[in-house]
């Protein structure tokens, strides 16, 4: 998104991050091969391609998960969660690959339809060691597909913001299927312990990831619910002023929402964290050119009246701030979409509210 109406989805920086996922993968998947060639030398080209595109689909698919309560953490992971979306098209593709290199090796020179052989050539649900474990990754290879072709802020907002995000939050169930596909796959073709390690590692890695994002986001809510509480009536002190980088925002709870403080050349505004493109965290975003930008997919807004350049007509509500001995005051009543807010230097002292 931007001031010429260009999608920001192909811009310049976009496309040499491209480059260097689909090189970074045909480079994996170079170097998969060539060393399991080595390891394996009875295995056949064909079953070492669909091993390093099923290997290489699933380390992407534990890059994009991370990205987020990484970035939370720490907003230097904030440009992967910029591209994210394209890492998740590109691991869609090496997905679909895997797959379609599986069923046409395994089941596509027999008298069934390929797609009917792979859901019933092999009914041993009652055994773990002979589960059917190729249905399960052909139905994770659906979901993750189907957000990839649903990518596109077209289907945004034809599907609504809600029906979007609880679709797109299928790739949890998606790893879920693919963890127990790899690891039951493993059983039957292999006797090392290293794949079901290397599947708990991740597993483990991911989950502490998102909990340990999970408690540090519940511990600085529960703090801030606390001063809004201690303060209902009239402004609430909401930080001090140093602990705003210039550029930036501190974010904090007021009325139940996140509203992000930013500063940006000496003067503080107050909008709502909520991006209204799909509900990003603009309060992680950075002050470029006067607009605020949300990390995840560009979308601008002014800092003084939420409103984004023309000819976009998205709005977020703004706040009311000011500033007390090096306090950061806000008043946590949002004002009506559109108000125009005049920015409060950061060396003002007892202001009038903006």
């Amino acid at each position: 998104m931007g001031h010429t109406y260009q999608a920001v989805q192909w811009n310049p920086q976009k496309k040499r991050y491209d480059q260097l996922v689909v090189g970074g993968v045909l480079l994996y998947l170079a170097v998969f091969m060539a060393v399991s060639a080595a390891v394996f030398p009875e295995a056949t080209l064909e079953t070492l391609l669909i091993r390093g595109l099923g290997t290489a689909a699933l380390v992407l698919l534990h890059i994009i998960l991370s990205i987020g309560p990484l970035a939370r953490r720490d907003p230097r992971w904030l440009p992967l969660l910029y591209n994210r979306r394209h890492l998740g098209v590109t691991m869609a593709t090496v997905a679909f690959l895997h797959g379609a290199f599986s069923t046409l090796q395994f089941h596509a020179f027999g008298d069934v339809n390929p797609i009917v052989s792979l859901f019933t050539s092999n009914t041993r649900v009652d055994s773990i060691a002979q589960f059917p474990f190729q249905p399960l990754g052909a139905c994770a290879l659906v979901i993750v597909v189907l957000m990839a072709a649903t990518s596109h802020d077209f289907w945004l907002r034809n599907l609504s913001a809600p029906v979007w995000k609880a679709l797109h939050m299928l790739v949890y169930v998606a790893y879920a299927l693919i963890l127990l596909h790899v690891a039951l796959g493993s059983l039957q073709t292999e006797s090392g312990t290293v794949t079901p390690a290397a599947l708990g590692l991740g597993a483990v890695w991911l989950g502490a990831l998102h909990l340990r994002a999970a408690r540090a986001e519940g511990a600085r809510d529960r703090e801030e619910e606390v001063r809004e509480a201690a303060a209902a009536e009239g402004w609430m002190d909401a930080c001090g002023v140093d602990e705003i980088p210039e550029g930036r925002a501190k974010v904090v709870v007021a009325a139940g929402d996140r509203v992000a403080i930013f500063r940006s050349e000496g003067h503080l505004s107050a909008l709502s964290s909520v991006c209204q493109h799909q509900n990003g965290p603009l309060g992680e975003g950075r002050v470029v050119d006067g607009l605020v930008v949300c990390p995840w997919h560009g979308f601008q807004y002014r800092p003084r009246c939420g409103t984004s350049p023309e000819p976009f007509d998205e709005r977020v509500p703004t706040f009311r701030v000011r500033v007390e001995d090096g306090r950061v005051l806000l008043d946590p009543r949002p004002l009506p979409l559109g108000t125009e807010t005049d920015p409060v230097p950061v060396s003002s002292a007892g202001s009038s509210p903006a």
